[in-house]
C-alpha cells in the first residue's frame, strides 16, 4: 500500500523517526536565493536537492568521465556514473541502518564527483599542474563551483540553488585522496554533517570495488 506524505508530514516523520545527530530538512540553513514557491507542499529541501542534480547537465555528463583511467571501448571499466551510482546505493544503505538522512545523503552522493575533470585521475592531476600559477585546481572547489555558478535551474538566480547541507557535502568531500581547502563558508558550523562523512566513507569502498 502506497501512503502519500506532505512536506510538512515528511519534516515530522524526520523528527520523529532519525536519530538525534541527523540532519532534519526542517532544520537547513536554507538556500542562497528565496524562490517563489518555496516551501515545496510535497517534498523537502533535500527531496529538491536530489531532483536539481540529477536533471542538470554536468550530471549526465559523469556518463563520459572515466573514474579511474582513459579508455574507448570495453565492458569493464567504470565511468564516474556508474561509479556514482555505486556510492549512492551504499551511501542509502548506511544512512538507513544508523537513522540518518537518506535524501540529504543521496544528494552529496550523487553530486560528489560532479567537478571532476575528464580523463580519470591522471586528467586531474595534468589540470593541477596547468593552473599551479592561478590557485591549482580541486575537484571538490570545482563541483561548488558548477552548482552555484555553471549549471542553471532558475532565470532569477545562477546555480541550481541547493541547500547549504549538500552544498557543505560537496566542499568537504574528503577520501584518503582527497583534503580540500574548505570555503570561509563552510566554516561557521563545526562538524561535518554525517550524511557527508557517509558519503566520503563509501565513496572510497565503492573504488575499491572496481
Amino acid at each position: 500500500m502506497n501512503f502519500v506524505f506532505s512536506r510538512k508530514e515528511l519534516e515530522q516523520i524526520e523528527i520523529d523517526q532519525l536519530a538525534p545527530y541527523a540532519c532534519k530538512s526542517s532544520e537547513s540553513h536554507g538556500r542562497k536565493y528565496k524562490e517563489m514557491g518555496d516551501p515545496d507542499p510535497w517534498r523537502t529541501a533535500y527531496q529538491r536537492d536530489v531532483g536539481r542534480i540529477i536533471h542538470c547537465f554536468s550530471f549526465r555528463r559523469l556518463q563520459y568521465k572515466t573514474q579511474v583511467f582513459v579508455i574507448h571501448e570495453g565492458d569493464f571499466y567504470r565511468t564516474r556514473l556508474t561509479h556514482t551510482f555505486a556510492v549512492v546505493q551504499l551511501a542509502q544503505t548506511l544512512a538507513r541502518a544508523l537513522k540518518v538522512n537518506e535524501d540529504l545523503t543521496q544528494a552529496i552522493a550523487l553530486a560528489h564527483d560532479i567537478g571532476h575533470p575528464p580523463f580519470g585521475h591522471a586528467g586531474e592531476e595534468e589540470l593541477q599542474k596547468l593552473m599551479q600559477d592561478h590557485g591549482g585546481f580541486e575537484h571538490n572547489m570545482q563541483a561548488i563551483r558548477t552548482v552555484d555558478e555553471i549549471e542553471k535551474h532558475s532565470a532569477g538566480f545562477r546555480g541550481l540553488n541547493l541547500t547549504y547541507e549538500t552544498r557543505e557535502g560537496l566542499a568537504k568531500h574528503r577520501t584518503e585522496y582527497d583534503n580540500p581547502t574548505v570555503l570561509p563558508e563552510f566554516g561557521q558550523y563545526s562538524a561535518t554533517p554525517i550524511e557527508a562523512q557517509i558519503v566520503n566513507i563509501v565513496d572510497e569502498v565503492a573504488f575499491r570495488t572496481h
